[in-house]
């Protein structure tokens, strides 16, 4: 085949793949619109129509009905909560990042003033680095990955009377950063590690730990956006640590 010929095959391939491609997202766009508008609809439905047959039966509604009918506008919220973290694990596949130059000591303050207000009366011991290196990324979703994984270590340390939380960084010569959350929370079980970074993945009871468990996949789809990994290490009942790599910043001459 000769090299023109070849280059033509080439271009097709990449023209079929660009269609492909563009086709996938159409398709990924709808199943989006369907499960965040048409199903939450249907779940409007189902919490206001337990809310109907409660007023109905006034004096007739029984301590038995009544729990029922709670059970079900609960599971309804909850389905709803899920849905909207699906529906933002989906948005961040297709976004676009806005990349640019991270001062990263500067997004944890603004993630603890955010945080402030709903940590009233905890005890909590913040050993956060000062000399973080400059990195390479989009503002808004690192702030929202340091958002997830500084209010986990604060929800699973709840039951200390001291929190100690401490975010250390370490560069590596592949030219990433590995930034590191340590607790002395709950900890848990290593052996189901891989769990906690899909969607719903949950070591804890839902009793003992509120949660959705979408955290730290959000965290995870974010962080390999940017071509960095996510990994995490515990024991139970003896704290945790979640690491995730970011790019160094380029150099500024």
């Amino acid at each position: 085949m000769s090299t023109t010929a070849s280059r033509g095959t080439q271009a097709s391939d990449i023209q079929r793949l660009q269609r492909e491609l563009l086709q996938a997202r159409t398709e990924l766009d709808d199943f989006t619109y369907a499960v965040s508008h048409d199903l939450r609809a249907s779940l409007r439905h189902v919490s206001a129509y337990a809310q109907i047959i409660q007023e109905d039966l006034g004096e007739r509604l029984t301590p038995d009905i009544a729990a029922h009918l709670a059970t079900v506008q609960q599971a309804a919220k909850q389905m709803t909560r899920q849905i909207e973290g699906l529906t933002e694990l989906s948005r961040l596949t297709r976004l676009d990042l806005q990349l640019t130059r991270l001062d990263v000591g500067q997004l944890l303050r603004d993630v603890l003033t955010a945080m402030a207000p709903a940590l009233q009366g905890r005890v909590i011991h913040w050993q956060v680095a000062q000399d973080i290196p400059a990195l390479q990324g989009d503002a808004v979703l690192i702030r929202q990955v340091l958002m997830h994984l500084l209010s986990n270590a604060v929800k699973f340390t709840a039951h200390r009377a001291v929190a100690e939380i401490e975010l250390t960084w370490q560069t590596h010569a592949s030219g990433l950063c590995a930034l590191t959350i340590t607790d002395n929370g709950a900890g848990f079980n290593p052996q189901y590690k891989d769990k906690l970074f899909h969607a719903f993945g949950r070591l804890h009871g839902a009793r003992e730990f509120e949660g959705l468990g979408m955290g730290l996949a959000l965290t995870r789809k974010i962080v390999e956006r940017h071509g960095g990994v996510v990994w995490a290490n515990a024991a139970p009942d003896a704290g945790c640590s979640v690491s995730f790599t970011l790019p160094l910043a380029p150099t500024v001459n």
